[in-house]
């Protein structure tokens, strides 16, 4: 009895068809003519010229189980754009601009129209990040993920002058937050959403929130915020940034704070997304257990010195961004809402 790797699971036509479908997005997001899809390695000329002391900065993450909703709706472009703001939005932080990217695609089965709606929408992502997608590998692991369902993760890298670097050594007490709208839930808290819709019973495909598709608001992409944070860069001397990610307000404003410094937010100072109402709502979650899993609204949060604060909203607003000043820098570790 003849055993073939098809018969095995692994469709090498199907991935060589995958292949020839991608190409022209990973084009789209070229930077320079070095690297050609198909080698062993990704290629990309490192330009320091001007630097006097570059430093990479590197970042890796998932989108995690937003993942169900895009196998509910059978929609997988945004989540591409989500693999991608998870990573740049995390090394900008740092102050650093992205220059690559490499993305990792497993899965069950390899369908190549599945796998071109994903690559399109990290294609879309480095473009708006303006970064390039230096290509990354395709797996197709029959038996190991369920039917139709794969997992998603990548990886970016970035450069910032070492002087240039932010140090959140600078920040002291006095010091302001100012917080960027999100878009939504983003790429985080999707499992507790999830038992929420589970025990209210709700099914997010046929149920409405003030006129929209549940399922369709959960999956809104990650806002990527590198292009408004490196121009406000250029203007103001921010100190620290935190990407509000897994643990919300109180897991990553501390991380943009010394040691023995915390933070007053003030609640009314934002408004709160429907879709965070309407969560809170159904889980009877008090708001200190809801600020610890969500962005609550706030994507990102930078601290700069007060006497900054009103230029740099300005600024954020003629780049499109709803910024807000959220609160102070205070003696005393942790985020205290009020």
């Amino acid at each position: 009895m003849h055993t073939s790797y098809k018969s095995a699971g692994v469709d090498v036509q199907a991935g060589y068809q995958s292949t020839e479908r991608i190409k022209k997005h990973i084009a789209r997001t070229k930077i320079q003519p070095l690297n050609q899809i198909g080698g062993f390695g990704g290629l990309f000329a490192l330009d320091t010229q001007g630097m006097a002391r570059p430093v990479l900065v590197s970042g890796a993450d998932g989108v995690g189980t937003k993942l169900k909703f895009a196998f509910l709706l059978d929609q997988h472009e945004s989540i591409g754009i989500d693999c991608v703001a998870m990573c740049v939005n995390d090394i900008v932080c740092v102050g650093a601009k992205p220059l690559f990217f490499l993305d990792y695609i497993a899965l069950d089965k390899n369908q190549p129209s599945k796998v071109e709606s994903i690559v399109k929408g990290i294609a879309q992502g480095c473009i708006l990040a303006h970064c390039e997608l230096l290509g990354g590998e395709t797996a197709e692991m029959p038996g190991f993920y369920a039917k139709d369902e794969y997992d998603l993760a990548g990886f970016c890298v970035g450069v910032v002058e070492e002087s240039k670097m932010l140090n959140i050594q600078n920040v002291r007490a006095g010091d302001v937050l100012i917080g960027l709208a999100s878009s939504g839930l983003h790429s985080n808290g999707f499992s507790l959403v999830r038992k929420i819709l589970s025990d209210r019973r709700i099914d997010p495909l046929t149920y409405t929130l003030e006129g929209q598709n549940l399922a369709q608001i959960l999956l809104t992409p990650t806002k990527i915020y590198v292009q408004p944070l490196l121009q406000l860069l250029k203007h103001i001397p921010l100190k620290s940034i935190a990407h509000i990610t897994g643990g919300g307000f109180f897991e990553n404003i501390p991380r943009a704070l010394p040691q023995g410094l915390g933070a007053k937010i003030a609640r009314s100072s934002f408004p709160t997304p429907p879709i965070f109402d309407f969560l809170c709502t159904q889980a009877s979650l008090e708001p200190q257990e809801a600020f610890g899993v969500f962005n609550m609204g706030i994507g990102m949060v930078c601290v700069l010195s007060p006497s900054h604060a009103q230029e740099a909203i300005a600024l954020l607003h003629a780049k499109g961004e709803k910024a807000y000043l959220l609160g102070t820098v205070q003696e005393g570790a942790g985020v205290h809402l009020c």
